[in-house]
């Protein structure tokens, strides 16, 4: 059975789903219907970012069992480990730092083959520059999106090069390149970029998933003038660094776009800077808009939108749950982008009063005032980085980290003509990220009502937890520190079970699959990725993180 074979079986697999809904009375649609399993074949899990297997073999009953199987490290620890691995048929495939790929036995972690890229050295110089967050897996070949500007398909088999194009050049758009995995639509590969941040105008990119022949490309930054005022277009930041979702039975891509720059001077882009800070969905085959809902119109904080999707039916309705980086998760209805509803998931918010829910209408905005030190929850940081929450169908929560820091800024005019190479553009004279005013800086996994943002339980952490979350039909959640334990709790009350100390924090993705007839748990470890950096004030102890980088299995015997 081959991964092309796989994304016919899930359209068939949704399309009977949907039809059982309209007899059956479920909590949620598409419950348990195989999209994972033995497999774990997209960066999600499946397109839905459910992040959530239905495998239950380990459980509440012996999770305490759960001992390692195998680990592989991938020789590079540049930024740790921020891979989410792909398993589909009883093999591996995972990317590490510097655009090392490998395929490994899902069983027993035997490399298969790797690939290590020659990189362009233009890209030891991009803040981007190092680490690569995964593949993608399909039509007998492995995509990756490279650090200095490449998308590539190797041979799923061999992992031979089969095909490679420049789709960004980093020398001439500040270090904007690829870290995380281009998204397979049918026959059409979609790549977004980084440089949100950076002096440059942001694309995504579509192509061939068989020749690499360039298919279309999207602006981010729309060709508007009352938009985009003046020269602010040709440099207006716009990315698109987190990976889209592909819905093969509505034919939809759904990505979430980055921010505008400068990031916090909004003097010189006055308009609402479409279509940053925006999610959109598109034709995949054209690149057309079906339909967008800007979350943030002329983002004035560094509030993009490259979080994951969340796919839910539930009542009849199609919807789509969506953090942003501001703290506020939006409701939509997925067929048409209409807001259903708008809930605050941060509880430190200054940068506005309030979201209208029925409009998405921002309610008194605060927005830096050039030459002014101002202080804003939350930071640039987000009230949570990209590192994804899950979904379970069987307890209908939402199951995500959240923290409370904030940034201070002063707002002050920045040279783009000599600016230092792939030097972030925040057009600022003073930036700070610290704990809340007269607060510390807090840390919390929390399960949500994924619709009315409603708590149903709570576990703190003393910092910042950075790896994704996953769920599964054993009634367990599993979320990684970054001090280096990955942790299992009770899906409905978050008691912990289990606990295992990888030695290094957590950064990257927690699957699972079954092969050889045994259901594994596999989680990246590895601290690294620029957030540390710009967290230490609030977390003086990411001063002093251990890095690292290793794949760990674990199973029950």
């Amino acid at each position: 059975m081959n991964a092309m074979y796989n994304r016919s079986r899930i359209g068939r697999s949704l399309l009977a789903a949907s039809a059982a809904c309209l007899t059956i009375s479920l909590p949620i649609a598409f419950a348990d219907n195989a999209l994972t399993g033995a497999n774990w074949p997209e960066y999600h899990g499946d397109f839905r970012a459910w992040a959530y297997s239905p495998l239950k073999q380990i459980n509440k009953q012996n999770i305490h069992k759960l001992k390692v199987a195998w680990i592989h490290q991938p020789g590079e620890i540049a930024q740790g480990l921020e891979s989410t691995p792909i398993v589909l048929d009883g093999v591996l495939y995972y990317s590490g730092s510097n655009n090392r790929v490998f395929a490994l036995d899902a069983a027993s972690g035997k490399e298969i083959w790797h690939y290590y890229e020659e990189l362009d050295p233009i890209q030891k110089k991009s803040v981007f520059g190092f680490y690569n967050r995964g593949v993608s897996v399909g039509r007998g070949k492995v995509f990756v999106g490279s650090s200095d500007g490449h998308v590539l398909a190797l041979d799923q088999k061999t992992g031979k090069e089969l095909w490679k194009v420049q789709l960004t050049d980093p020398k001439t758009c500040n270090g904007c390149n690829f870290t995380s995995p281009p998204v397979l639509a049918g026959d059409v590969l979609i790549a977004g970029p980084t440089g949100g941040d950076l002096v440059q105008h942001g694309y995504v990119y579509a192509v061939n998933a068989d020749t690499g022949a360039k298919a279309w490309t999207f602006d981010i930054l729309k060709n508007d003038p009352a938009s985009w005022p003046a020269d602010s277009l040709s440099h207006g930041g716009g990315s698109a660094w987190m990976p889209g979702q592909y819905d093969a039975v509505h034919d939809v891509f759904y990505i979430g776009m980055g921010n505008p720059a400068p990031d916090f001077n909004t003097t010189e882009r006055k308009g609402n800077n479409l279509y940053t800070s925006t999610i959109v969905a598109l034709k995949p085959k054209t690149g057309e808009i079906v339909w967008f809902h800007q979350e943030v119109p002329n983002d004035s904080w560094d509030f993009d939108s490259p979080y994951e999707m969340v796919l839910i039916d539930k009542n009849g309705k199609h919807l789509m749950v969506h953090l942003n980086k501001g703290g506020f998760v939006s409701v939509l209805d997925r067929d048409t982008g209409k807001l259903v509803n708008v809930w605050q998931l941060a509880k430190n918010v200054n940068w506005v009063k309030g979201i209208d829910p029925k409009t998405g209408e921002l309610i008194g905005r605060n927005e830096p005032k050039p030459g002014v030190s101002q202080t804003y929850c939350p930071s640039a940081l987000g009230a949570r980085s990209w590192n994804a929450g899950s979904f379970s169908p069987n307890t209908g929560l939402w199951y995500t980290n959240s923290y409370e820091i904030c940034n201070t800024v002063t707002v002050g005019k920045q040279d783009t003509k000599t600016m230092a190479f792939s030097q972030p553009y925040y057009d600022t004279t003073a930036f700070e990220i610290d704990a809340p005013p007269g607060k510390p800086a807090t840390d919390e996994l929390s399960a949500y009502d994924p619709e009315t943002g409603k708590v149903a339980w709570t576990v703190p952490y003393d910092k910042a937890t950075l790896a994704n979350v996953l769920a599964t039909g054993g009634g367990l959640v599993f979320n990684g520190d970054s001090d280096g334990y990955l942790h299992a709790y009770d899906d409905a009350n978050g008691k912990e079970l289990w606990n295992f100390n990888a030695g290094s924090g957590l950064r990257g993705g927690i699957v699972s699959y079954s092969a050889g007839g045994k259901q594994y748990i596999v989680a990246a470890t590895g601290f690294g990725s620029l957030f540390p950096a710009f967290a230490s004030i609030p977390w003086p102890a990411f001063k002093d993180v251990r890095g690292g980088a290793a794949l760990i299995a674990f199973t029950v015997e």
